[in-house]
Parts: C-alpha cells; structure tokens; sequence
C-alpha cells in the first residue's frame, strides 16, 4: 500500500484546512517544495498535493511551485485542485506530474473526463468526495443523489484506473476513516482506491492494508505531529 503525504497549498504556503472551510487554515510551511522535500528524505514513495487556490479558482494558481516539486523531488507526485479542462490537465503531465486527479469536473463534465482517460489513461485519477455514502460536490457544498459505490462502477466502465476517496465528515477530524465505506467500494470495483480522511494512527494504516487498498493519504495527523511517517511506513510494512 502506497502511503502519501498530502501538501495542500494556498497562497504558495503549506496549509491546512478543518473540513475543507478556507477560513479555517494552520499554516505549516512557507514553502511546499521544502515541505515535499522532507517527506521525500523522510522516504515517501508518493506525494499528493492540492492547490487549494486553484480548487475554489479554477486556475492553475500554485503551477509555479508544482511544477517546482515535480522537477525536484525526483519521485512520483499527483495534483488535485480546480483541473476542469484538458488543457490544463496536459500542462501538469507535461510538467512531469504523474497522476493529475479530477474532482468536481469528473461529474459535471463527463465529456471532458471521457477525453482526459482518452488522452492519458493511467495518469488521469478522479477524486469523489462524500458524506454519509453520497456524493458531494462543488467544495463540500452540495450532496448529489449519487452513491459513491454508484458512481465509482460508473467511472471504471469509463476506464479510469484510480480514485482518491474523502469522507467528508472524517477530513481532518483525527477521528479514523470511514472503513465500512472504503470496504465497501473496494470490493465493488477493480480501480485502485486511495483513502482519504481521517487517517491518523499506525492501527488505521494497518486496517488499510488489510483491506487491500492501495493507498491512503496521511495530512493533518502528520503536521501536527499525531503521527510520523516513519511510524506509518513502519505500521504499512508490518500489516498483515
């Protein structure tokens, strides 16, 4: 199982947000790049990061510093935050992303999805985010009809390989992810499932694990020190 430091950047700063509100961040580094660099020597096989600007924009807000951290970690690293066009999506590939994640876009575009999977195939994720088994959109703000099961079967027949999975209710609580959900849909597909939220002690990696997913994202349990990499990777290495 992959284990993937998040960098959420706003405003060129490493940050943090409670439950997705922008008006409730903990700054922790004035620089992402250097934030990237210390889970690379930490030994993250993986980065996640989201530009948390462009999610609200729209626009490839930080693409200076992301394109920064992809030319100098010298490992693999995926990008969310506000990639609603297929332009902007083959600038980050281009700019040695590896895996550029959709979100939003994925379900209020489907044509625009169809094309990126078209394009770039493996290196196109889509990032459902959800409250109590229900799709959420537009920043938190709107819960669809759509169940996250639902939807994840749906875009597999469209040929996407990999999805990034937020319990809203558990981002950034420190509380543990939703595993009964993230069972759930791990079982009802064959695309890669990566956890997201909540992901706070050795015992929650190791649950993962034995879950079989593929990876899972650590963010705040890192920064505010609930949790070392080292004792993630150690937990990851040990699970049955």
């Amino acid at each position: 199982m992959i284990l993937f430091p998040a960098i959420d950047i706003k405003n060129n700063k490493c940050v943090r947000l409670t439950q997705g509100d922008y008006d409730k961040e903990t700054i922790y580094s004035s620089s992402p790049a250097d934030m990237a660099m210390q889970w690379k020597n930490k030994g993250a096989a993986y980065l996640h990061i989201v530009d948390l600007d462009g999610a609200k924009t729209g626009t490839a807000a930080n693409y200076d510093v992301i394109h920064q951290i992809a030319n100098e970690a010298a490992i693999p690293i995926q990008i969310g935050g506000g990639i609603r066009s297929i332009e902007m999506a083959g600038k980050y590939i281009q700019a040695g992303v590896s895996r550029v994640i959709i979100g939003t876009a994925a379900i209020n575009d489907i044509d625009f999805l169809k094309e990126a999977v078209s394009s770039y195939g493996e290196k196109i994720a889509v990032s459902i985010d959800a409250r109590n088994g229900y799709v959420a959109t537009n920043g938190w703000t709107q819960t669809s009809d759509v169940t996250a099961v639902d939807l994840v079967k749906e875009l597999e027949t469209l040929g996407v390989q990999t999805i990034i999975y937020t319990d809203i209710l558990k981002d950034g609580m420190l509380e543990g992810p939703n595993f009964a959900e993230l069972q759930t849909i791990n079982k009802a597909t064959s695309v890669n499932v990566i956890a997201s939220g909540g992901v706070t002690t050795v015992n929650d990696i190791k649950k993962l694990k034995e879950q079989q997913l593929y990876g899972a994202i650590i963010g705040k349990a890192l920064y505010d020190g609930t949790l070392s990499f080292e004792a993630a990777m150690e937990g990851e290495a040990n699970a049955g």
